[in-house]
């Protein structure tokens, strides 16, 4: 194909302008397995360059109005909107996913993530106290941070690059953003469309790389002082140690071992078909996917039998199928891993019910080079596997049985991460209950990823730091200082 077909040859955007790199990095067309794609190999270079840039933007848009900056992230949502197709091609071409999967959520949740902040920006308060007996009025003042650096991953690129974006510009901030390099097609894309919704030059600026040459040297940088970032936890880890000696502002969203508790009184009708979404919905690549299900007893068998039925039904193909409802994995090394930890709890004495080594995949021969794999139910495995303790991150999940209340809350809990969790219980009282206990940043219950923006957004435990939402972000965004007046 590379041979034959043009390559697509993506440029930096900085201050306002396409500028070429170097060196460039291969990406490859997860469905095929094939180069389609060169992405700019940047390095300190190109991070100093949109330092530079972004510096010079920020007087000029921190001293713009909320409505101002608002009125710019409504148009820059309806120049998304407008392009909606031609993005969620884009983005399962790039990333493996269905095309109706983008088109149902990445591109149209890009859109509302700009609408949401436009709109969110224009209400905030601040705070005001009277101290009547020295004469002292006392009232806070937010204000933009400066430069934000923002680290976006390759699961849900332009959805989650945008949820990084439209809070810090909204807020009066400039940006450094890094897609991940395996991803970066629909950033590009969104770059053409920032001049004519208004953007001022440097206010975004899109360093594509890897995270050692391209993250490294944004987070180490001295003059960006907040990083966002989304991804794992041992790249979190190096993040906190460069920036560590300039103690900036940091908010990591890392990874989940999500669990799904469904107790003996639980709607299976409507449990079995959404926790096979909830499993295996982008093909597991969501850090809030469920990888861990734990069934009461009584019903453990009935789960089962309706569970591996319906995951059979979930048809994995080319991204272009409509009838797909599951892709292709991001990469031949990251498909490699997640068959690793199949064959790692094969070897433990666990159950494969169906998916990857026991039902076939077919697939047209242009694709039989893509990183595809079958939806995998895994069962008889014990809570000390690396399966059952380790974040997977694709078709992958665990079914065990539990007893009782008490013993499935300290299971569930008995991981590292605290991201999210699923409750399916007819009982008020024991989801109230239940949900309060589990040690989860977020917690659904009867349902999954029904997201309000309002509301915070984040993990507890190895889950990360911090928190992402209207206020949170909000505040993460901006500093706050106290002022007080003597009358």
């Amino acid at each position: 194909m590379a041979g034959t077909t043009a390559l697509l040859m993506l440029e930096n955007f900085i201050g306002g302008k396409f500028l070429p790199c170097s060196s460039y990095i291969d990406s490859y067309d997860p469905s095929t397995g094939e180069v389609y794609c060169q992405v700019p190999n940047s390095g300190k270079e190109e991070v100093e360059a949109a330092v530079e840039a972004a510096r010079a933007a920020f007087p000029g848009w921190a001293n713009r109005s909320p409505q101002e900056r608002s009125q710019v992230l409504h148009r820059l949502a309806d120049l998304l909107e407008q392009s909606l197709e031609e993005l969620a091609q884009a983005e399962s071409k790039d990333q493996g996913k269905t095309v109706a999967l983008a088109r149902a959520m990445d591109i149209p949740r890009s859109v509302q993530n700009f609408r949401f902040f436009a709109s969110s920006i224009l209400h905030h308060t601040s705070e005001c106290t009277q101290m009547d007996h020295v004469g002292c009025l006392h009232y806070t003042v937010r204000t933009p941070v400066g430069i934000a650096g923002l680290i976006s991953p390759w699961n849900l690129p332009l959805y989650l690059l945008t949820w990084k974006i439209a809070p810090a510009i909204a807020a009066g901030n400039t940006v450094i953003a890094k897609p991940s390099e395996l991803t970066s097609v629909t950033a590009w894309m969104m770059c053409k469309l920032l001049e004519k919704a208004g953007v001022p030059p440097g206010v975004v600026n899109i360093v594509f790389g890897t995270g050692p040459r391209v993250g490294e040297a944004l987070v180490s940088h001295p003059e960006v002082p907040l990083i966002s970032f989304t991804g794992s936890q041992p790249t979190a880890e190096r993040i906190t140690q460069l920036s560590a000696p300039h103690f900036k502002k940091l908010c990591l969203e890392l990874g989940g071992k999500n669990p799904a508790i469904i107790f003996e009184d639980a709607n299976l009708e409507e449990c079995v078909p959404t926790t096979v979404r909830s499993s295996f919905a982008n093909q597991g690549e969501i850090c809030l996917c469920t990888s861990r299900i734990f069934v009461q007893k009584r019903i453990y068998s009935e789960f089962l039998k309706r569970f591996v039925a319906a995951t059979r039904m979930w048809k994995v193909g080319i991204p272009s199928d409509p009838s797909a409802s599951m892709g292709a994995l991001i990469s031949k090394t990251h498909l490699e891993k997640v068959r690793s930890y199949i064959e790692r709890a094969r070897a433990e004495g666990a159950r494969i019910l169906c998916g990857e080594g026991v039902d076939t995949l077919s697939l047209p021969p242009g694709n039989r080079g893509g990183y595809f794999m079958l939806p995998t139910v895994i069962t008889d495995i014990k809570d000390e596997s690396r399966c059952m303790k380790e974040e997977i991150f694709g078709p992958v999940t665990c079914v065990v049985p539990f007893e009782s209340e008490e013993e499935v809350i300290e299971r569930a809990n008995s991981v590292k991460y605290g991201l999210a969790a699923t409750v399916w219980s007819s009982n008020v009282g024991r989801v109230h209950r239940v949900a309060k206990k589990l040690q989860s940043g977020l917690v659904w219950t009867n349902c999954w990823l029904i997201r309000e923006l309002n509301l915070p957004f984040g993990g507890m435990k190895s889950s990360g730091i911090g928190r992402e939402g209207a206020k949170d972000s909000y505040n993460f965004f901006t500093e706050i200082k106290t002022v007080t007046v003597k009358h």
